[in-house]
C-alpha cells in the first residue's frame, strides 16, 4: 500500500540524523538488518556528467555515444510507466538553497503507478526526457538503480519493478552517508562501469576540487597535487567542472560503457 503523506513530515525531521545511523551500521547486528530491510539487492550506479566526458580518440565511437546521460534517456523510453517527483526528497529535508528543490526523482516501472498522487505524477516519455535534461542543465547528477529504500519509504513493489533516477546535488545528497556506512552497504552505490577519475600534471595543488565539491569527500590535496580515492570516488565528475586548471579528467576504459551499463541495470530492473 502506497505510504501516506506524512512519512515526508517524517523524514524531514530525520534526516540530518542518517549520518548517526549509518555509522551503527558497523555493529554487525544492525548492520546486517539494516542491508536486509533497506538495501538488500540494490545496485546503484552513479553517471558522470556529460560535460565532464571528453571525447576520446583513441576510443572508434561516434561522439554521440560517449554521452552518459543515454543511459537514463534509453530507460524512459523503453519505460511504459513514468512518474516525477514533486520535490527531492534530500533538497527538501535539507532545506537546500544551491539546487532546484522541485526538480524531484523520476520513477520509471509498474511499480511507480501505485505511488502516493500527492508526491507527484504520471507523465509522459517525452515529459519526463524533459525533466532530466533540466535536471542536467541545473548541474544535478544522474544516479540510476535498484534502490529498495525508495520501495520502502514510497511503500510500492516489488523493486524489480520499480528503477530509480535521483538527481543529486553535492551538499544534499543522501548518499553523503556513504564514507559513514559500512562498505558492504556503500559498496552498493557505484560509478559508471567502465570509466575512472585521475588528475593529470596540470593541477597545481589550489584545493578547489577538495572544497565541498565531492559528496564523498574522495579528493584530497597532498604535498601540494591532488589525490583522488579510487575506492571511494563515484565518478559523478563534478571534480572536472571545478577545477580552474583542467587537471581532473574522467576516463573512458571501456568504449562499451553505456551498454555495459544499460545491461547491468535491465539485468536487475523490468520497466516496461
Amino acid at each position: 500500500m502506497a505510504s501516506p503523506y506524512w512519512i515526508k513530515t517524517l523524514i524531514n525531521k530525520t534526516f540530518s540524523g542518517r549520518f548517526f545511523f549509518s555509522r551503527l551500521t558497523h555493529f554487525p547486528i544492525i548492520g546486517r538488518m539494516v542491508d536486509y530491510a533497506l538495501f538488500d539487492g540494490d545496485d546503484i550506479l552513479y553517471l558522470p556528467k556529460d560535460k565532464a566526458i571528453p571525447v576520446n580518440a583513441s576510443v572508434d565511437r561516434p561522439e554521440s555515444l560517449m554521452i552518459p546521460s543515454l543511459v537514463v534517456d534509453h530507460f524512459i523510453r523503453e519505460a511504459n510507466y513514468h512518474w516525477i517527483m514533486d520535490f527531492c526528497i534530500c533538497r527538501d529535508s535539507a532545506h537546500c538553497r544551491d539546487y532546484p528543490v522541485d526538480l524531484g526523482c523520476i520513477f520509471l516501472g509498474e511499480a511507480a503507478i501505485n505511488i502516493n498522487p500527492k508526491f507527484g505524477r504520471r507523465v509522459t516519455s517525452d515529459e519526463a526526457l524533459g525533466h532530466a535534461v533540466r535536471c542536467r542543465e541545473a548541474g544535478l547528477v544522474h544516479l540510476i538503480g535498484r534502490n529498495k529504500l525508495d520501495t520502502v519509504w514510497l511503500g510500492v513493489g516489488p523493486g524489480q519493478k520499480l528503477l530509480t533516477i535521483c538527481n543529486c546535488c553535492p551538499c544534499c545528497c543522501l548518499w553523503k552517508m556513504l564514507p559513514a556506512i559500512t562498505p558492504e552497504i556503500g559498496g552498493k552505490v557505484s560509478r559508471m562501469p567502465g570509466i575512472s577519475v585521475r588528475v593529470n600534471d596540470q593541477c597545481l595543488g589550489c584545493g578547489t576540487c577538495a572544497k565541498n565539491v565531492c559528496f564523498v569527500n574522495a579528493i584530497h590535496v597532498v604535498n601540494e597535487h591532488a589525490v583522488i580515492n579510487e575506492q571511494a570516488c563515484r565518478g559523478c565528475g563534478r571534480c572536472v567542472d571545478t577545477c580552474p586548471n583542467n587537471a581532473i579528467e574522467v576516463i573512458i576504459e571501456n568504449s562499451d560503457f553505456i551498454n555495459d551499463t544499460i545491461r547491468r541495470i535491465s539485468n536487475l530492473v523490468d520497466v516496461t
